[in-house]
C-alpha cells in the first residue's frame, strides 16, 4: 500500500431518508444501520473504505442522526478514524451533503461512496490503486450491462476514450452504468460549491457534469469488479442472494 492511499480519506454519504428501504428490516427504520446479510449496510462501507486504503472515514449524517452516529460508533472497531459531519438540509439533494463534508477532508484526493451501496473487494483495491485527474474526478463504471440488477434504477454513462461524455438515468445512449464510487479531489468541491451557490441546491450529478464540461472527469472500469445499490427490497434481497452464495468477497 502506497503512502498515498493510506493517507486517503473516504467521504461517506448517509445523510438521505431512505424511504423505499424503511421497513424492511424489523431491526431499523434506518437505511444506514439496515442489515444485508447481518451486517449493517454502513458498517459493510467501512469496511469497504479500509480495503481501499484509507485512514480515515468521514461520515455524513442527516436523517435520523443521533441513532446512526450512536450505532456506528457503539459498534465498529475497525482501524478507521471516523469523524461524523453533519447536513442539516438532508431533504436537499446529495450534493449538499457531500459539502457538509469539505470542511473534514484533507488535502489530497479522497474517496466518496454511498452508504446505501454493498461494494466488492476488487472494486475498492482498484479505487485504491487509481489518482484522478488534477482538480478533478474519477467515477468508477461497470460495463457489464447484463449482470445489473435494476437497470431502470441505475444511472447511465456514456463514455468515449475514459471520458463521460453524458450521464442519467434517463439515458437512452448508454454503455456502462455509474458504481457510485468516485476518487476525487477538492476540484469537485468547488464545482458543487458553484452549483450551490447559484441554485440553493446541488446533486452530486451537478457536480459531474460541471467537471465534465471542464474536462477534468475520468471514468475507471471496474472490469469483474462486484457493486450492488441497496435501494428496494429487491435490491437488499439480491445483494444478500450474492454474499450468501459466496459470488462475491465482501467484508
Amino acid at each position: 500500500m502506497s503512502n498515498t492511499a493510506s493517507l486517503r480519506t473516504g467521504v461517506v454519504l448517509a445523510a438521505g431518508f431512505g424511504s423505499r428501504l424503511a421497513g424492511t428490516q424489523k431491526a431499523t427504520d434506518l437505511k444506514p444501520l439496515t442489515p444485508v446479510a447481518g451486517t449493517p449496510l454502513l458498517l459493510r462501507t467501512l469496511h469497504s473504505l479500509e480495503t481501499a486504503g484509507c485512514s480515515r472515514a468521514v461520515i455524513v449524517v442527516g436523517y435520523g442522526m443521533e441513532t446512526v452516529q450512536a450505532e456506528i460508533q457503539d459498534r465498529y472497531d475497525g482501524p478507521l478514524a471516523l469523524t461524523f459531519a453533519i447536513n442539516e438540509h438532508y431533504d436537499l439533494q446529495n450534493g449538499v451533503s457531500v459539502l457538509a463534508a469539505e470542511p473534514h477532508v484533507d488535502q489530497g484526493p479522497f474517496l466518496l461512496i454511498m452508504a446505501d451501496h454493498v461494494l466488492g473487494d476488487t472494486l475498492m483495491e482498484k479505487a485504491r490503486r487509481h489518482r484522478p485527474p488534477e482538480r478533478g474526478a474519477t467515477l468508477l463504471v461497470d460495463h457489464k450491462l447484463s449482470t445489473i440488477f435494476d437497470m431502470d434504477d441505475a444511472t447511465k454513462v456514456r463514455v468515449e476514450n475514459g471520458r463521460p461524455q453524458s450521464i442519467g438515468k434517463r439515458l437512452d445512449d448508454y454503455n456502462c452504468v455509474d458504481t457510485g464510487v468516485f476518487v476525487a479531489t477538492d476540484g469537485l468541491m468547488e464545482a458543487l460549491s458553484a452549483v450551490y451557490a447559484a441554485k440553493g441546491d446541488a446533486a452530486l450529478s451537478d457536480g459531474i457534469q460541471r467537471l465534465m464540461g471542464e474536462g477534468r472527469m475520468q471514468t475507471l472500469d471496474i472490469e469483474d469488479g462486484f457493486w450492488q445499490d441497496v435501494d428496494t427490497p429487491e435490491m437488499l434481497a439480491h445483494a444478500e442472494e450474492m454474499i450468501q452464495g459466496d459470488l462475491v468477497p465482501v467484508e
